[in-house]
């Protein structure tokens, strides 16, 4: 025993941070968290980026913002917000992600003081997944119900009719010179929507949610079902998906859009939708919805853009993909427009009354208007098919990235517990939010979505987005994440992107929110007006994500020593972890500052530089100093 002792002194002993990862034992590894993962395909992360940006707010909202903000003259404010607003926020979204392969919340190793904004973020994605799979569950119903000869909304005479139901089929068929009064009358359609699929009469209001839906509850089920088989291995198996619910709506798009224009009357529509009226310019309504339309479009402030830019190699090209999918969402935006315009223009011809009578926007078009107006066509079931076929797949890959971004999000937070087990919590929290969904499937379950959509991301997600952009910018540095994205792609953002994110863009932001406040209106459902009780419930849901940001300071002031403004310091500067993901793509003040660095020469290239492993604050103040006498040097030349 003696003699094996000293052996073993007598050998030279490596320290683990000097051991290359191929020279250790299996053990070793096997503490290591499991790997993250990336895109398997190139095109991967770009479909996924079209997919999620391009949702049913394409189809179901900018339609109807066009039309009653100018027609054609909306473009213009709406192209200048992208520019000003759009484009420069999606980037700076995708460069974090990318940058730092973490999720909304471990990315706030960049400044733990403002980690808040990130549980914000979690918070306000949870409550928007919850009801938006409600969407894709009507969603499925209807694309159930079109599996039939005689689509159930077309004539009245069911037992869920009223008497104030008018077929206009029978009218028109009996006198088609003579226009129809349907002021006092309700469409088999829209009688179908709320008697039958919500059967909302069996509610008196939102404290009333009355029994479930059993019919609903099952779509909701099999819309649970479908997302988490798509997400069940993370990026690998819903980056194959998007290949086809990203692509596949195109073409029902443009097949909705050939038989549109080539109805008789379809001219009306476009003309109504098209039509120019410049003096809406003057106004400064037309440009906050513009600039809201490109905000909730283009989805920033929900972390699915930074979830996905994770997932890419360190040297991606998102500045390419920047342009490609945003000028790519406004014109499907501008498409869709066609397609639903083209249809409700013949709509209004058959029915003898102007399009502003049969034009609305969100559920109302996707469930009543548009449903009503495919009972009008040849084939009527096999275009009412392929259009709940497009909603689905336009609804899905958006909540493929609401699901990747909560599970991405914990699972980066614990990545030796959870990253093993990511399908089983996955599946966790499907089942969550799918039991907290419930209450949508009742009879009074609209008034309860109705809510979420006004409130759960509302003003809550504009606080989110301003935090952000000004921690990036004034706390962290605009020098610094320019050389971040220097790093990464090889050149820095032009003074374009620069003015934007300093002043245009969190300017353009602070109206948006200055307006939803001062314009604020109570939230309603047709002739219904929600109780006291019900608003505040509503408020709480924004305000409770806003107080996320001052929670998320006081937890990280807490952890640190000394007095409350070093704290404060201490807190607000980039952790050590923060940096690329791989060491390889770490150099100057980044190299070998990620925790349990295994690669010997930057390691000796910290120790030469620091005197070692130096503690959390001295090394944070050293890497400051450092990049301040970069940045001097670079202004002198």
């Amino acid at each position: 025993m003696k003699q094996l002792r000293q052996q073993h002194l007598r050998k030279p002993v490596t320290p683990d941070l000097l051991v290359s990862p191929s020279s250790q034992d299996g053990e070793l590894g096997s503490e290591c968290p499991e790997d993250r993962g990336n895109w398997t395909g190139r095109l991967d992360f770009l479909l996924s980026c079209i997919g999620y940006c391009v949702g049913l707010g394409n189809v179901w909202r900018f339609p109807y913002r066009a039309y009653t903000n100018g027609g054609g003259a909306f473009l213009v404010p709406y192209f200048i917000m992208l520019a000003i607003c759009g484009i420069p926020i999606f980037f700076m979204e995708l460069s974090l992600g990318q940058f730092s392969s973490l999720g909304p919340l471990a990315v706030w190793k960049i400044s733990p003081l403002f980690k808040g904004v990130g549980m914000g973020t979690i918070l306000i994605v949870s409550l928007v997944a919850i009801y938006y799979n409600m969407i894709i569950a009507y969603v499925l119903f209807y694309l159930f119900a079109s599996l039939t000869s005689d689509l159930p909304w077309q004539h009245c005479g069911n037992w869920w009719n009223t008497e104030l139901c008018l077929d206009h089929h029978v009218l028109r068929a009996g006198n088609s010179s003579l226009p129809i009064n349907i002021s006092n009358t309700v469409s088999p359609s829209e009688e179908y929507w709320s008697r039958y699929v919500l059967h909302i009469q069996g509610s008196s209001g939102i404290g009333d949610p009355g029994r479930i839906r059993w019919n609903l509850c099952l779509c909701l089920l099999l819309s649970w079902t479908i997302v988490y088989l798509c997400i069940l291995k993370g990026v690998k198996s819903s980056g194959k998906v998007v290949y086809f619910t990203a692509t596949f709506p195109y073409l029902i798009l443009v097949m909705l859009l050939i038989r549109g224009v080539t109805l008789e009357g379809a001219w009306k529509g476009i003309q109504f939708y098209l039509t120019p009226q410049f003096d809406h310019l003057l106004s400064s309504k037309v440009w906050i919805e513009a600039a809201l339309q490109i905000f909730y479009s283009l989805g920033v402030g929900f972390g699915g853009l930074l979830t996905f830019a994770s997932y890419n190699t360190f040297h991606q090209n998102i500045y390419r993909d920047t342009f490609i999918v945003t000028l790519g969402n406004a014109i499907t935006s501008i498409l869709a427009g066609f397609a639903i315009f083209s249809v409700l223009g013949y709509m209004s011809q058959e029915l003898g009354v102007p399009v502003n009578q049969v034009a609305k926007a969100g559920p109302g078009l996707a469930f009543v208007v548009y449903p009503q107006a495919m009972t009008m066509l040849p084939l009527s079931p096999f275009w009412s098919f392929l259009f709940f076929f497009m909603l689905l797949t336009l609804g899905l890959d958006s909540q493929f990235a609401f699901m990747e971004t909560i599970v991405t999000a914990v699972t980066d937070e614990f990545p030796y517990y959870l990253r093993p087990k990511k399908a089983s919590f996955s599946a966790v929290i499907c089942i969550a939010l799918f039991l907290m969904g419930l209450i949508l499937t009742t009879e009074g379950g609209m008034y309860w979505l109705v809510l979420l959509d006004d409130y759960s991301a509302g003003f809550g997600l504009m606080v989110v987005v301003i935090t952000t952009c000004l921690v990036v910018t004034r706390v962290y540095g605009m020098k610094r994440f320019c050389r971040d994205i220097h790093m990464m792609l090889g050149f820095k953002p032009g003074s374009y992107f620069r003015a934007c994110w300093m002043v245009l863009s969190p300017a353009t932001m602070m109206a948006l929110l200055v307006y939803n406040i001062v314009k604020y209106q109570p939230s309603e459902y047709g002739n219904y007006q929600f109780p006291t009780w019900a608003e505040a419930l509503g408020i709480l849901m924004g305000v409770l994500s806003c107080l996320m940001i001052p929670l998320g300071m006081v937890v990280a002031v807490l952890q640190e020593e000394g007095t409350l403004w070093e704290r404060v310091q201490q807190a607000s500067r980039p952790a050590m972890g923060w940096g690329p993901a791989l060491e390889e793509n770490r150099s100057g003040a980044y190299v070998a500052s990620l925790a349990g660095s295994q690669s010997p020469k930057p390691l000796m290239v910290h120790m030469r530089k620091y005197g070692g492993i130096t503690s959390y604050e001295n090394t944070a103040i050293e890497v400051d100093r450092e990049m301040e006498e970069e940045e001097e040097e670079e202004s002198m030349i």
